[in-house]
C-alpha cells in the first residue's frame, strides 16, 4: 500500500521530469506550491482534429494512495466531448479504478495500473481528444451528436475553441 509520503515523493519526482523534459501536447503544474496532490493542467487541442487551436485547462487531483489509485481529471474549461461529463470529468478507461469493470465493458488491462504517470495520462486525453469513444459515452447528448448529427457537434467544439483561445 502506498503512503502519503511514497505518493508525495513520486509526484514530486513525475513533476521534475515533466520540467526537464516537457512533453507535447500539455503542460503540467501545482495548483498551489504546498499541495503536490493537486495540479494544473493545459492541453494544447491536437493538430489535425476539431480541438486544434485550443488550450484546455484541468484540474488534475491526486489520492493519498497514488499510484495504487487513479486521479481523477476535470476540465475547468468548457469541453464539449463524448468523453467528458457535463461537470467537466475526464471518462476514459486508465482513469477507472483497477480490477474488473463491474459493468463488464472493460478488461481489467484497460483500466488503472500504478505504472502510469501523468504523461501517460495526459497522452491518453490528448488520444481521446482525436478519436472520441462514443461506445461508452459520459456525455451522451455528445456522443449522440457525434455520430448522427456532426455539423452540430463540429459548431459547439468550434466555439469551445474560440472560447479556450479567449480565456489565454
Amino acid at each position: 500500500m502506498a503512503s502519503a509520503s511514497q505518493a508525495s515523493l513520486l509526484l514530486q519526482k513525475q513533476l521534475k521530469d515533466l520540467c526537464k523534459k516537457p512533453v507535447d501536447g500539455f503542460s503540467a503544474g501545482l495548483v498551489d506550491e504546498i499541495n503536490l496532490f493537486e495540479w494544473s493542467v493545459t492541453i494544447i487541442g491536437p493538430p489535425e482534429t476539431l480541438y486544434d487551436g485550443g488550450f484546455f485547462n484541468a484540474i488534475m487531483s491526486f489520492p493519498q494512495n497514488y499510484p495504487n489509485s487513479p486521479p481523477t481529471v476535470k476540465f475547468t474549461s468548457e469541453i464539449w466531448h463524448p468523453n467528458v461529463y457535463s461537470d467537466g470529468k475526464v471518462c476514459i478507461s486508465i482513469l477507472h479504478p483497477p480490477g474488473d469493470d463491474p459493468n463488464g465493458y472493460e478488461l481489467a488491462s484497460e483500466r488503472w495500473s500504478p505504472v502510469h504517470t501523468v504523461e501517460s495520462i495526459m497522452l491518453s486525453i490528448i488520444s481521446m481528444l482525436s478519436s472520441p469513444n462514443d461506445e461508452s459515452p459520459a456525455n451522451v447528448e455528445a456522443a449522440k451528436e457525434w455520430r448522427d448529427n456532426r455539423d452540430e457537434f463540429k459548431k459547439k467544439v468550434s466555439r469551445c475553441v474560440r472560447r479556450s483561445q479567449e480565456m489565454m
